[in-house]
């Protein structure tokens, strides 16, 4: 993943200042996702590219007796992270691509506008998280998925999004989760959550 983390580090060492200011007009259900986490009340939740810190904030409040854990490639996003969630002593925050995490696993992991990202390295990606997931775990995505619009795949391939719709399917294939879209300002784009296997 090397070439991935020098991309995206290049990438996120200019935006991470603005990025909680800008993302709330494209990242949708977020917020939805959180909630849903929180009402499994999980003991130990693993956020894999956690950016910001902005998910694990509000698990923090939410879940205080959880450990959480956040991992990111980029030094200048986790550098807020670390300043949003210093009141909450229950996140560690990890820079690189494979904490090590407790013997057991997490109940749930997290991955939040990262996969769209990571193009070809989506598959590796999804059997790293779906590893670190303890027996019976839940697998939490949300994420962007497609667009009719041609001009708009290639705008956001400059922002290194792949908008081309085979997340749905390799989520589906390789962790059978079932997958919710939901359309984006009138069908520019869609986007999608998935987050399974559902309790019994």
């Amino acid at each position: 993943m090397a070439a991935l983390g020098g991309n995206l580090t290049g990438y996120y060492r200019l935006h991470a200042r603005v990025y909680d200011l800008t993302r709330w007009a494209f990242l949708f259900g977020r917020n939805a996702m959180v909630k849903q986490i929180v009402a499994r009340k999980p003991g130990s939740v693993l956020e894999i590219g956690c950016g910001t810190g902005r998910n694990l904030a509000q698990l923090a409040t939410a879940l205080p007796d959880a450990r959480l854990h956040g991992v990111d490639l980029s030094p200048d996003m986790l550098e807020i992270a670390r300043q949003k969630c210093a009141q909450h002593g229950n996140v560690q925050l990890h820079l690189g691509e494979a904490p090590k995490l407790p013997a057991g696993g997490c109940e749930v992991v997290l991955m939040s506008y990262l996969l769209s990202m990571t193009g070809a390295q989506a598959q590796a990606l999804l059997q790293y998280a779906n590893s670190q997931l303890a027996p019976n775990g839940v697998l939490a995505v949300v994420d962007f998925e497609n667009s009719p619009s041609a001009w708009f795949r290639r705008w956001m391939g400059y922002n290194h999004v792949h908008l081309d719709g085979s997340l749905s399917t390799l989520l589906r294939e390789q962790s059978g989760l079932q997958v919710r879209s939901k359309r984006a300002y009138f069908g520019l784009w869609s986007w999608l959550s998935a987050c399974g296997p559902e309790p019994t």
